[in-house]
């Protein structure tokens, strides 16, 4: 299927981890050639080094076609999806917006709540309001979303969880536009996750902190992530909440696995602000709207109208948490093996 071939695709927040994967993937033509990518976001730092990245081919072959069509597809603009203006000028030449644009650590919007509410919820808000105050030609939205929007007790997970009803409502007045969300857990190479500080901490043979010896997250690589955004565009389900099948592990479990044969002392310095001991993809009251679709789960939207009369055959019987089903072993060395090399490609890419 070629579902972005000849069309112009926007990027909120494209220079983030996700946003670079997703945009390199976009750029190889697996979904067909576009007509444009353009990358939105407010860092002009970024920006720069993003384009001279693609400039310079210096990557894995498997990436030739994402670098040879820099030169002619890819763009940049800088802008903000909390300014109106610049996200109704950027959405006037895209057919596909992808909002990868976030306040996304935890402890950031414990102590900054507001500029996590401008951007996340109101970010989202302006890109509805582009679409439905303007004769604008899009077609899809997918707003890119975290397991922390479920039963969220973090600023973090509830702007998260606004945003995506936000989005999931705009599908009432938007008939000829598709919204729709991702939602994942732990991206393992991104900014900020704990896999890459635990590296830098086993590298330089300093303590590993970690908060609590319960603590347990989903972990899926950046690859991952973007497959579940690409099926999420791919498919035609208006209002959907796509989930992936991901692996889940202790953090205890995850040092261990990284140290190998090192033995570097464990420091548990306690639960942070907003933070959570198991993380949930799927809760207990999403699952009678919840069906599967290959490695994926399906949330059908909230609201009955936008469900079109469907009789879901749910596929869980319980909430889809992280607490659940823990890898470790072999099994959890192996991810974890893939994903360090992973992150030392982002890196390089940074």
């Amino acid at each position: 299927m070629r579902e972005l071939e000849g069309k112009r695709v926007l990027v909120t927040g494209g220079t983030g981890s996700l946003g670079q994967t997703l945009v390199k993937r976009i750029m190889t033509g697996q979904l067909g050639k576009p007509a444009s990518v353009t990358v939105f976001s407010r860092d002009e730092s970024k920006q720069h080094y993003m384009r001279l990245h693609f400039l310079q081919k210096d990557n894995s072959p498997a990436l030739d076609g994402a670098f040879l069509n820099s030169r002619e597809l890819l763009n940049f603009r800088i802008g903000d999806v909390r300014d109106y203006p610049a996200v109704v000028a950027a959405m006037r030449d895209a057919d596909i917006v992808f909002n990868a644009a976030a306040l996304k650590h935890v402890s950031s919007c414990e102590y900054f709540p507001m500029e996590a509410v401008m951007t996340n919820v109101h970010g989202a808000a302006n890109i509805v309001r582009a679409v439905r105050e303007n004769n604008l030609p899009i077609k899809k939205v997918i707003g890119i979303s975290t397991d922390k929007a479920c039963k969220p007790i973090n600023v973090l997970g509830m702007t998260k969880a606004l945003q995506e009803r936000v989005l999931i409502e705009a599908n009432r007045d938007c008939p000829d536009v598709q919204f729709s969300c991702v939602r994942y857990g732990n991206v393992i190479a991104s900014r900020g996750s704990i896999i890459p500080l635990f590296v830098d901490l086993i590298k330089n043979d300093k303590a590993v902190t970690i908060t609590l010896p319960e603590m347990t997250r989903f972990l899926l690589s950046l690859d991952k992530a973007v497959d579940t955004v690409i099926e999420a565009v791919r498919s035609n389900g208006r209002g959907e909440t796509w989930v992936p099948m991901a692996a889940s592990a202790k953090i205890v479990d995850v040092a261990a696995a990284l140290m190998g044969d090192k033995k570097l002392p464990v420091i548990f310095t306690g639960i942070r602000p907003g933070e959570k001991i198991h993380e949930i993809m799927v809760s207990e009251e999403e699952c009678f709207r919840t069906i599967g679709r290959g490695d994926y789960f399906v949330i059908l939207p909230v609201l009955p109208e936008l469900r079109a009369g469907n009789d879901p055959q749910p596929v869980l019987a319980g909430e889809y948490s992280s607490r659940d089903g823990n890898l470790t072993g072999k099994a959890l060395l192996d991810l974890l093996t893939g994903a360090t090399s992973e992150i030392e490609q982002f890196r390089m890419a940074a």
